[in-house]
């Protein structure tokens, strides 16, 4: 059966990567581009909600009344639908093409192995190098504007954030009512202020949990004030826009790339994640490991090259030494499945809620806002 090409991300028009140069735009920032119409005030915080897919919010009218209630649409994530390539485009304003982290785990060009983006334990990978765009937090800074990241302390100085948040005065907030304090303080800094909010636990209770679980319906209620208490403390001449990193399905079929032979010839490295996977393969498998994959996965999964991806849009354009860090194949599942590696990633499968896919319950994102002139 023939498997129809997915829609790509929307960049340019409708995408993670467009809000922050609005936002910069709407600030006053010379240069910046400002494609979502966003209005122009002096003040803009931006809450990015971990995990908050733009169906599941609609789905859940009782639990998030006051989401519900905001002026929005839904925008597409990136592609991969995974935090660490969100949080570069929300950083960079760039596809991820342009930023270069472009999933999970990606190849170190050059060296046979994978970088754990998320954990980025491997110093011998500079963040600044491997991420070299300038953030859009610097951009602001250089325009005078007074600029705060907000986020758990424990992300303070992490390779991530390092590549992602470098720019920014980083504020430490432990609980939902310091994120509320450290946002609202520093939205009052200087004439002109930019803030990001990071809230990360309602995918975590996914990760664990799944979608359909009483526990994330629950945080989703928590999120549903916080997002009203930032609100409420916004100075005048603030804008505040809610959004998201990527939504989340729960996939009841496993299929395992370490024990089903099929999966296993030819492959040198296995990367991305269990909803968008990165196959590298041993020098002249490409073809064999493409067509191996596709039997395998058939029509519950995209399978492409590298090369069908890029002309296919998935990533937007990629800069020069940025398409080997993807991997030979790519493998992302359309259905009710996840790719998991049992051997080398025995985490992935106590997982409930996944997310990477180009579908639209991982793809689609909200983008929310509300003001005070």
């Amino acid at each position: 059966m023939s498997v129809p090409p997915p829609d790509p991300p929307r960049y340019g028009t409708g995408a993670l990567a467009d809000l922050p140069p609005s936002v910069l735009a709407a600030l006053g920032v010379p240069d910046a581009v400002n494609v979502l119409g966003l209005p122009a005030l002096p003040r803009a915080c931006v809450l990015l909600v971990d995990g908050l897919g733009w169906e599941q919010l609609r789905a859940h009218p009782d639990e998030a009344p006051f989401l519900n209630a905001m002026d929005g649409r839904p925008i597409t994530a990136g592609f991969p639908a995974t935090t660490v390539t969100s949080l570069g485009s929300l950083a960079t304003g760039l596809p991820p093409g342009g930023h270069g982290l472009l999933g999970v785990q990606v190849a170190v060009p050059g060296t046979g192995r994978l970088l754990n983006c998320l954990r980025w334990r491997d110093d011998s990978v500079d963040p600044r190098e491997f991420q070299p765009a300038p953030t859009v937090y610097e951009r602001a800074a250089a325009d005078g504007v007074e600029v705060a990241y907000v986020a758990l302390g424990q992300y303070r100085g992490t390779g991530l954030s390092r590549a992602t948040a470098r720019g920014a005065d980083y504020l430490g907030a432990e609980s939902l009512g310091q994120l509320v304090g450290r946002a609202e303080e520093a939205l009052r800094r200087g004439a002109r202020s930019f803030v990001t909010a990071y809230h990360a636990d309602l995918d975590s209770t996914g990760h664990r949990f799944g979608v359909a679980s009483a526990d994330w319906r629950h945080h989703l209620r928590f999120v549903d004030v916080l997002a009203q208490q930032i609100a409420a403390v916004l100075p005048a001449g603030s804008a505040l826009y809610v959004t998201a990193d990527h939504g989340m399905v729960d996939p009841s079929e496993r299929v395992d790339a370490d024990t089903v032979p099929g999966l296993r010839d030819g492959v040198a490295l296995l990367g991305g994640d269990a909803r968008a996977r990165y196959v590298y393969t041993e020098p002249g498998a490409q073809a064999d490991v493409l067509a191996a994959w596709a039997d395998v996965l058939g029509d519950r999964a995209w399978v492409v090259s590298r090369d069908e991806a890029v002309e296919g849009g998935w990533f937007g354009p990629l800069d020069p030494g940025m398409a080997e860090r993807v991997g030979d194949v790519i493998a992302v599942p359309r259905a009710d499945l996840a790719i998991v590696a049992s051997e080398r990633e025995p985490w992935l499968e106590r997982m409930v809620g996944m997310h990477g896919s180009l579908v639209p319950a991982e793809l689609l994102i909200p983008l929310l806002s509300t003001s005070r002139p």
